[in-house]
């Protein structure tokens, strides 16, 4: 994995995407790579992540300086709904500069930043832009997290296809493999979506995540 900035996003809510950034983080930590996490916007939560919790508890680290600093996590608001809504009901505005100008503070002390979303690639952001026009403007690479449950070939493939038809880099695709599914449905759906990631992304590498104790 080259340094830089990825943006791990999902193709639904609840589906895995902090486990996988937080296994992600730990195993690049574990290679001897210099990794932090980040959160791009939180929501349901009050002057803290807690996704970025769940990252250093997987990590197995402690909160770092950044955390402290709230670099991690530049942007928090108190409803657990879409980030434009969460920021309307606390009478606030989401502010994509201050999530960029925060990644690249961290990016001067750490080799890769993996940037978590919230949702999924069309949420929207704020009023005017979709989580994934600012992938797009920033150029940042895509790790897409994935399981085996019912409507998931569909959510995945529509995923992948709004990546590609905007010219996007796909990184990687992580399978989540908790909670346990059908293994009928499982095989299936990971051999539709490794046909797709053949034909439109090449170079994109396919990993399963297993099932987690933090």
């Amino acid at each position: 994995m080259k340094n830089g900035v990825y943006f791990v996003s999902g193709i639904d809510t609840n589906i895995g995407k902090s486990y996988a950034t937080g296994a992600l983080a730990r195993k690049l930590l574990e290679e001897g790579k210099k990794v932090i996490t980040q959160k791009m916007i939180q929501t349901g939560n009050i002057g803290r992540s807690e996704d970025i919790e769940l990252h250093r508890r997987i990590m197995g680290i402690e909160m770092t300086e950044e955390d402290k600093a709230g670099l991690t996590f530049p942007l928090v608001f108190s409803y657990p709904a879409s980030p434009h809504l969460a920021a309307a009901i606390d009478k606030k505005t989401v502010d994509t500069d201050r999530i960029t100008e925060a990644t690249l503070e961290l990016r001067k002390k750490y080799d890769i930043v993996l940037l978590e979303g919230a949702g999924g690639l069309m949420v929207p952001a704020c009023d005017r832009e979709l989580t994934i026009d600012y992938i797009k403007k920033l150029g940042y690479p895509v790790i897409l997290v994935t399981s085996g449950r019912l409507g998931s070939i569909n959510h995945t493939l529509l995923s992948l296809e709004a990546l590609y038809i905007r010219d996007m880099n796909l990184h990687a695709i992580i399978y989540n493999l908790s909670p346990e599914a059908d293994p009928l449905i499982t095989d299936d759906t990971i051999k539709v979506i490794k046909a797709y990631m053949k034909q439109y992304f090449p170079e994109a590498t396919f990993e399963t995540l297993p099932h987690l104790t933090v």
